[in-house]
């Protein structure tokens, strides 16, 4: 029977996801066969399994984070906001639905947590070590009763619980404080321990707060650990991106301006060209902020329909469609990328009551949302001609496609070709072309994680500006691997590894070898 732990925190956004991996990197390098679990997640970062179900981008990270291939039982319900109190509910890899937040936790979540169940069991044959991530707090009063993400699975597992707060928000003791004091007696009792996250300032300071806390609430204080704002591991959803909008800092020589919809998804496909030196990527949600960047990228997202009416709204299809014709390449990925076709149709109401909306009219294609999802991890080859692509041409490249609906190309030449979608041997035309190659789009998300095709668009942009080529641009996978050992030694080095193993009943010893430090 697999040993488990679970993080779970005071609130939202307190570090969870990031811990997680963390602490599955930890195990995995004392050489446990360890898988990441979160019973129910609510992000719009998601990724496709190499069998084609649909997860958090989190845990996808975390599986990395644990040398294992991510399934769908490590992310057994996942919902995705599609707008105000409504989400997209996915089951164990695929869509079964659309409902509102009364809907979902009235009744519905109770009929999944058989599935919970059954997902978790599965792990628990396969591992030896599970780290369980909760959502949001235990302690929210309005859902306790038909929850399925906190203590309920805590008991289903026998978890001791770690609580986590996060004291850069400020009101850290407090927030342990009170929700303790929300639990259940019962729930109480399952709290092995508390963990201070992002922590900025003289640890010195602030053992009186510790000590305190622990003689308060009778829990043990397992570890302090630091403020880490360059973890570099993906978000979990958008919320992150909250006051990064505006206009550029003026850091880095090319600058990318990546446009933040009200729904958007998978801004992760922009990690890896955030990482790159020289560049500037900034978010932009008004047309006042756009200036006159050196790229455009509409990302992908939940609404396609609703954020381009959005985009028409704010002035920014304008001002984008007069970039455009002053030369101002245009990247589209999913969603973006229909949006910058001719026309998207609705017939089955998939998105909309809206049956036909114009597009931005910038690429030679026609959409049609289907009732059907595309999950697939893909491969291809690189056919599109122009500055970005043509100099690749034949280079393989991949990712991931996660849509509902399929774009027709209308003229010119596709931008890539599937040559593998979820492991079968397939020979698809995807994306398109126009502007003479300076603006094109593709449904492959993680399309920018192909380091010789981010080079190449970097390179392009660069000499535009003639500035002259960079050396030594990032492996990103190489890094991401790099980053998870930096991440997990930085956790160790606070954590008390000793009363974890301790508190987890593990039979060897928890030991930090080294690696990232």
């Amino acid at each position: 029977m697999a040993k488990a732990i679970m993080l779970q925190g005071t609130s939202s956004n307190v570090g969870k996801s990031v811990l997680a991996a963390a602490l599955c990197r930890i195990f995995y390098r004392n050489g446990y066969r360890v898988s990441p679990f979160k019973s129910q997640n609510m992000a719009l970062n998601s990724g496709a399994t190499p069998d084609g179900g649909e997860m958090g981008r989190a845990q996808i990270v975390q599986a990395m984070a644990a040398g294992v291939v991510p399934r769908v039982e490590m992310n057994p319900v996942l919902l995705k906001p599609t707008a105000h109190a409504s989400s997209q509910v996915i089951v164990l890899g695929r869509p079964v639905g659309n409902l509102g937040a009364r809907e979902y936790h009235g009744q519905f979540n109770q009929k999944l947590w058989s599935r919970v169940e059954e997902a978790y069991a599965f792990l628990e044959r396969e591992f030896e070590v599970i780290v369980i991530e909760g959502a949001g707090s235990p302690a929210e009063i309005n859902l306790k009763a038909g929850e399925i993400a906190n203590m309920r699975v805590a008991r289903m597992a026998g978890a001791p619980v770690l609580l986590v707060a996060d004291i850069d928000r400020g009101g850290a003791l407090a927030a342990v404080v009170g929700t303790l004091e929300l639990l259940e007696p019962e729930e109480r009792v399952m709290v092995a321990g508390l963990i201070i996250n992002k922590f900025r300032g003289d640890l010195d300071l602030l053992k009186p707060a510790l000590d305190f806390l622990e003689s308060r609430t009778g829990k043990p204080v397992l570890g302090v650990i630091p403020f880490l704002p360059d973890h570099g591991l993906p978000e979990e959803d958008s919320v992150v991106l909250e006051g990064v909008t505006g206009r550029s800092t003026g850091a880095g020589e090319v600058e990318i301006a990546v446009i933040k919809l009200p729904c958007i998804s998978n801004f992760t496909d922009f990690d890896a060209l955030e990482r790159e030196n020289g560049v500037n990527l900034r978010y932009v949600e008004a047309a006042t902020d756009l200036g006159n960047p050196d790229l455009i990228i509409i990302p992908g997202s939940k609404n396609t329909v609703g954020d381009l009416l959005w985009l028409r709204r704010q002035g920014l299809e304008a001002a984008i469609k007069d970039l455009a014709g002053r030369g101002t390449p245009i990247i589209g990925i999913c969603g973006g990328y229909q949006m910058l076709g001719e026309e998207l149709r609705d017939p089955e109401h998939v998105e909309t009551d809206t049956e036909r909306i114009n597009g931005l009219g910038l690429l030679p294609i026609k959409t049609v949302f289907q009732t059907t999802k595309a999950t697939n991890q893909v491969r291809g080859v690189v056919t599109g001609s122009g500055p970005f692509l043509g100099p690749l041409q034949g280079q393989e490249v991949q990712g991931y496609e996660i849509h509902m609906g399929a774009s027709f190309l209308l003229d010119g030449r596709p931008a890539f070709k599937i040559t593998s979608r979820g492991g079968r041997l397939v020979n698809l035309d995807d994306g398109a072309m126009a502007g003479e190659g300076r603006i094109w789009g593709t449904y492959i998300h993680g399309i920018l994680d192909n380091d010789s095709l981010r080079h190449q668009v970097i390179s392009v942009l660069r000499a535009r500006r003639g500035l002259p080529a960079r050396p030594g641009m990032l492996n990103f996978m190489a890094e991401q691997e790099k980053r998870l050992d930096a991440l997990a030694g930085e956790v160790a080095r606070h954590l008390d590894l000793g009363r974890l193993a301790a508190i987890m009943g593990l039979e060897r010893p928890l030991v930090w070898t080294g690696h990232g430090s």
